[in-house]
């Protein structure tokens, strides 16, 4: 018999049968939607060769417009991303601070930051401070914008990731912290928060992608990242619009993928770590008796404890 434990009911035949029907016509929805669009664009002109020449014939178009539009989206998705770190860290280890007035300041901090749009903190920051600042190069402007509303924005959201990670772990980490003579800070950072990132790096590999996404909406602020570039730019300079979309489509639709199986590798990686030392800390040996005993085998603080089990009769 099988040990295995089943989230769900095993479909009969009959919910098979009606799996297999939704899934046909959700197919020929979705073939039905491929084509009309396919006869719109057809209609509008949008397939002829020309259009889609300039990737193949001008180098330009990605030396000029491509390139430099996707290395602006990837400084500023890469850097927001260093600095969310560095802020989720410190916002997160506020909430699970042991004073209340920690908590509660970082709290608010970050239930603010979350809830306010990252479009409306990138417009805010650059009118209201970066595009006036006599100490910052107007080059500089968009960028430090973009920067400043995705760095609060995902690094509220990392300070959640942080708390929610801490809080995950068996209550006998923080236990066993405080035994050996560690302070509730130095529990925390010693012996709860190493264990917390790693668990939450697939969710950090992850929210970079919407780090990635959300670097487009510094157009609005004139940041020349790879939708406006590769997009609105080169679509404007060779009269392509609706081709130069679609490149860009497909250029964030392999990056944000790639991302996304690179999370699905490292949580698979660690999965298989853990089931490895689990298995690694369970062994058998022979019982004071002379017979066979088992050792169940338990953990405290990640240091394994063996306690002989009762000898077989």
């Amino acid at each position: 018999m099988s040990t295995e434990s089943v989230l769900f009911d095993a479909p009969g035949p009959r919910a098979r049968l009606r799996h297999n029907i939704l899934t046909g016509v959700g197919l020929v929805l979705v073939a039905l939607t491929a084509w009309v669009v396919y006869g719109r664009m057809k209609e509008a002109n949008q397939l002829e060769g020309y259009l889609w020449s300039p990737y193949v014939t001008e180098a330009d178009v990605w030396t000029a417009y491509i390139l430099p539009g996707l290395w602006a989206t990837i400084k500023a998705a890469l850097v927001s991303m260093v600095l969310a770190g560095v802020y989720g860290l410190a916002f997160g280890m506020g909430r699970l601070s042991h004073l209340a007035w920690v908590r509660w300041a970082s709290g608010a901090v970050v239930e603010f930051f979350r809830a306010v749009p990252v479009l409306l903190m990138m417009v805010f920051f650059f009118f209201g401070f970066f595009a006036t600042a006599s100490w910052l190069p107007s080059d500089y402007a968009p960028l430090a914008a973009v920067v400043v509303g995705l760095t609060l924005y995902n690094g509220s959201v990392i300070a959640e990731l942080v708390r929610s990670g801490v809080h995950s772990l068996p209550k006998g980490q923080s236990e066993a912290g405080l035994s050996i003579g560690l302070s509730p800070g130095q529990t925390l950072r010693i012996v709860q928060l190493p264990q917390a990132l790693r668990a939450m790096l697939p969710a950090l590999i992850g929210q970079l992608v919407v780090v990635l996404k959300d670097t487009a909406l510094g157009t609005v602020v004139l940041y020349p990242e790879l939708l406006t570039q590769g997009g609105k730019t080169l679509g404007s300079a060779y009269a392509n619009t609706v081709p130069a979309y679609l490149v860009v489509a497909v250029i964030y639709i392999v990056i944000n993928y790639s991302l996304t199986k690179v999370a699905g590798y490292v949580e698979g990686r660690m999965k298989r770590r853990r089931r490895a030392v689990v298995g690694a800390t369970t062994t058998t040996m022979p019982s004071a008796a002379g017979g066979t005993g088992a050792v169940a085998s338990s953990s405290v603080a990640g240091n394994p404890v063996q306690t002989p089990a009762e000898p077989v009769e």
